[in-house]
């Protein structure tokens, strides 16, 4: 029985000494493979094939990664066994390799956990096993293979890193939440002393330059904010700081309040900055995409996705709600309607659309979304033109949506206008209207009339009622009469 070990300096191959006690159960193998010495009685070195180059070695390392037939190691088995036609048990330490031996070449191979005990004593005794091979020189040979396999699966590229485009928009969010903290936290806390700053410079850089530049209020009419706000904002500043309700407050105050906005305008100068790098990083590793949504929102679909590469593989239906996991499994699980949209809701195309069109354009989007993401993960062009003749077909389907919805509400008013008949003039001439048939009612005899039959009635339905009940109360007076007899 052989054992196939892989090395950083070449391709190894071990002769078992006795393969009864490996077999046994009872054989207590990691006690044997402790040191060197007990180590050679178990196992002794048939044969090694030594890497030519670092290129050849990592090329080895790479498919024994992948668990794949290297070329070296091929040639390395048919020339140390099948050459010889040595009928042997070859034992590996990866069960893909086996199966992969055993079909292309032939070799009776096996996979336990004896074997993977075995590995792990030749591996602890390594420097002593081969005899060619020095310390310092194994030792170098590993640290730099594993150097060159790790840039090599990395795989950098100074023009395709899409990496660096998920950290930066990740950043750029926590930028933003940052700033706003920072930015409220400054208006509360300077408010006090200046409240009606914050009406006047709505917004939070500026707010933060005006205060770094004016510090107390009675500063500002010796103040000149002509670079931070326009002369007519800056004349409303100076009238307010004369008149302002806050309070005073002292130096050390003031100090603390000067350095959080120091913090805020540093902040937003570097999400400038950082914002321009990602929108040059987006022109140049998804230009299509770019051109199609935007930086932005191409950004955070490749961030949400982890690269572009995983991005490309997923369907246009995916990309569309990519973003609304939770809503979806969420109105899955309940049984309601789907969301129509996830980030795509962020593009200006979703944007623009009334509110009926709005999942038909995110459809539409996200499906030229996935051509465009293709082209740009597995081509090496920098061109945006399929970018570009995309945006121009959802821009002619959104005018078309808009279009055909107005056609539809013409026509429903025109059928509503032809269903209503048209007036249409009497052949004949109407009679002539004879005034002798008129006549005149006398309006009071019909009152007086009306009035005496009125009452009349009501008085001979009373008199019925009257006798009525009398005769009731007369019959149940002679059954009780009747009944005391008896």
């Amino acid at each position: 029985m052989f054992v196939l070990f892989e090395t950083s300096t070449g391709y190894a191959l071990f002769k078992i000494l006795d393969e009864g006690k490996i077999t046994n159960p009872d054989f207590d193998l990691i006690q044997q493979l402790s040191d060197p010495n007990s180590a050679q009685r178990v196992i002794q070195l048939q044969a090694f094939s030594r890497f030519e180059d670092t290129t050849n070695a990592l090329q080895a390392v790479e498919s024994i990664v992948k668990s794949k037939l290297d070329n070296g190691l091929q040639k390395f088995l048919q020339k140390e066994i099948l050459e010889k036609n040595q009928k042997i048990t070859l034992g590996v330490g990866d069960l893909k390799l086996a199966g992969i031996l055993k079909r292309k070449l032939g070799l009776n191979t096996i996979y336990n956990s004896s074997m993977l005990e075995l590995m792990r004593g030749i591996r602890t005794n390594m420097i002593s096993l081969l005899p060619n091979i020095e310390e310092n020189e194994f030792d170098q040979m590993s640290r730099g293979l594993s150097h060159n396999f790790s840039r090599h699966k990395l795989k950098f590229s100074a023009e395709k890193v899409d990496t660096m485009i998920v950290h930066a928009v990740s950043l750029l969010d926590d930028l933003e939440k940052e700033l706003n903290t920072y930015s409220m936290r400054a208006k509360e806390w300077y408010g006090w002393h200046f409240p009606e700053l914050a009406k006047i410079v709505p917004d939070n850089f500026t707010y933060a330059k005006v205060i770094t530049v004016m510090g107390m209020s009675h500063n500002a009419p010796q103040v000149d904010f002509g670079e931070i706000l326009p002369e007519k904002v800056a004349n409303e500043v100076k009238e307010a700081a004369q008149i302002t309700m806050g309070t005073q407050i002292n130096e050390e105050d003031l100090s603390n309040i000067l350095q959080l906005c120091e913090q805020i305008v540093a902040l937003t100068e570097y999400k400038n900055q950082l914002l321009e790098y990602l929108k040059n990083r987006m022109r140049a590793i998804a230009p299509n995409l770019t051109a199609l949504v935007g930086e932005l929102v191409g950004a955070r679909l490749i961030s949400h996705a982890g690269s572009l590469r995983s991005l490309s593989k997923y369907p246009a239906s995916t990309i569309q709600v990519l973003g609304a996991e939770k809503a979806l499994f969420r109105a899955l699980r309940k049984k309601h309607d789907t969301p129509k949209y996830g980030i795509l809701y962020q593009a200006s195309f979703v944007g623009q659309a009334s509110p009926k069109n709005k999942g038909k354009i995110s459809r539409a989007l996200a499906a030229k979304c996935a051509l465009s993401i293709r082209v740009d993960a597995l081509s090496n062009s920098d061109s945006n033109e399929i970018g570009n003749r995309d945006r121009l077909k959802i821009e002619e389907k959104i005018i078309e949506l808009e279009n055909r919805k107005m056609h539809r509400t013409s026509t429903k008013i025109e059928t509503k206008r032809s269903n209503i008949k048209k007036y249409e003039k009497p052949e004949e001439n109407p009679q002539n209207y004879n005034t002798q048939n008129d006549f005149a009612i006398d309006t009071k005899s019909n009152k007086n009339t009306n009035t005496n039959t009125n009452t009349n009635a009501n008085q001979n339905d009373l008199v019925i009622d009257i006798r009525s009940n009398t005769n009731q109360a007369q019959k149940k007076m002679r059954k009780k009469k009747g009944k005391k007899n008896n």
